[in-house]
């Protein structure tokens, strides 16, 4: 076990599944064929693309003319919220509500959209990362538009009231997206039946390939064309589609929707066995809710240590783990995520994210319970700031077990 890789960044990407490479690689290879041309070739790619838009399509509870490919989760949060907005200022409902928590590719996008006359409100977040409808439905207006939240953050896990905020939207008349990358496959998802109007989902995420994912929009949400130039994805995307990658993606959505349950049930026994045993090292604290999160989703703040020190020594150990989304990785910023709910800078640093996958094991568990506990030791040993806090000059947050 010293020297095995032990990878538990699955929030971060996954590998590419043996099934999801089996699919894709007589696309890669023989199945060349442009899927818009006329002759054998083309056809048998088009059918391809066909048959994955209809399967996950049947996965998601929606229609084929409802799924629209992109190259991933950003995308597609930039596509329905750029072009959610454009069409809405044509009724005169210039306000968004997100949250303070989301992925920087709404945050970002949102930030833009105020630069051209848009308004946001960012409803807070509670300590224990979730969402409260309430507080959506109080920041709704005559002049909103649309509603974005994510289904689950991509930080701490926490899994938030989608059906419920979409049904909000849905009796206001107020479209509402959600940003479901880091949930599909581990939540059941029916668009349908949890009154989502568009939907993000991205490859890297469940075992397929990066630079490959879609939007799921609604019949009757109509947005402009995100790239013009062609007649692809019924005109709205312009450009020669990526059939491997979405055939990879059909397939991985396909293994991802089946015994969730069973699975995530699987999974939430290493997770508890992580969350109890590292709350066991002094000052320590659990970021979320510790029930209504993601099944694989560990996220620890450990007081006096900085957190990239502490994933350089993991990784010393080949224990590849993160401290926040990878997307900010190299920010010396501290997590936005985790000073949304509470944290003070000093405790945000010191995050440490473990996020499993079907793959990962109890040895693997209990390999990291071993050297976790060491690393701590020395960081603290080397820190001004923990001397300190042993000494109570600098308490940074409550600790909540």
């Amino acid at each position: 076990m010293e020297n095995r890789l032990i990878y538990v960044d699955n929030s971060a990407t996954t590998p590419i599944s043996k099934e999801v490479l089996d699919a894709m690689m007589p696309w890669l290879t023989e199945g060349y064929g442009n899927a818009s041309s006329i002759y054998s070739k083309g056809r048998e790619a088009g059918w391809a693309l066909k048959g994955a838009r209809e399967k996950i399509a049947s996965i998601l509870g929606a229609q084929p003319n409802e799924i629209y490919f992109t190259s991933g989760g950003s995308e597609s949060d930039n596509w329905a919220i750029k072009g959610a907005a454009a069409t809405m200022a044509k009724r005169g409902k210039k306000h968004i509500i997100t949250t303070a928590f989301e992925h920087h590719a709404v945050l970002h996008t949102c930030a833009a959209l105020e630069k051209q006359g848009f308004e946001v409100t960012y409803v807070p977040v509670h300590e224990n990362g979730i969402v409260r409808v309430e507080d959506i439905e109080a920041a709704i207006r005559p002049d909103t538009g649309l509603v974005t939240v994510m289904y689950a953050n991509n930080e701490i896990g926490t899994i938030q009231p989608i059906k419920e905020i979409g049904a909000l939207c849905r009796e206001r008349k107020i479209w509402f997206h959600t940003d479901a990358v880091q949930a599909f496959g581990h939540v059941p998802i029916n668009v349908e039946e949890q009154n989502i109007d568009m939907l993000s989902i991205s490859g890297h995420k469940i075992h397929a390939q990066k630079g490959v994912g879609l939007l799921y929009i609604k019949k009757g949400v109509v947005l402009p064309n995100l790239i013009e130039g062609g007649a692809q994805e019924r005109g709205k995307r312009a450009g020669t589609e990526n059939v491997a990658g979405i055939v990879g993606l059909a397939k991985a959505m396909e293994i991802a929707s089946q015994n969730i349950e069973e699975r995530g049930a699987r999974t939430k026994v290493l997770r508890d066995k992580l969350i109890d045993n590292i709350l066991k090292i002094e000052r320590t604290r659990l970021n979320g809710d510790r029930e209504q999160r993601l099944p694989g989703n560990v996220n620890i703040s450990i007081e006096g240590i900085e957190g990239e020190s502490l994933l350089l020594s993991l990784d010393m150990y080949g224990i590849c783990a993160s401290s926040g989304s990878a997307c900010t990785s190299g920010s010396l910023d501290p997590s936005h995520v985790l000073l949304a709910i509470g944290l003070c800078h000093e405790v945000a640093h010191g995050s440490l994210r473990i996020s499993l996958s079907d793959e990962n094991t109890m040895e693997e568990v209990d390999r990291i319970l071993e050297v976790l506990p060491g690393i701590v030791e020395r960081l603290r040993s080397m820190s001004p700031l923990w001397e300190k806090i042993k000494k109570g000059e600098d308490t940074a947050v409550k600790m909540i077990h």
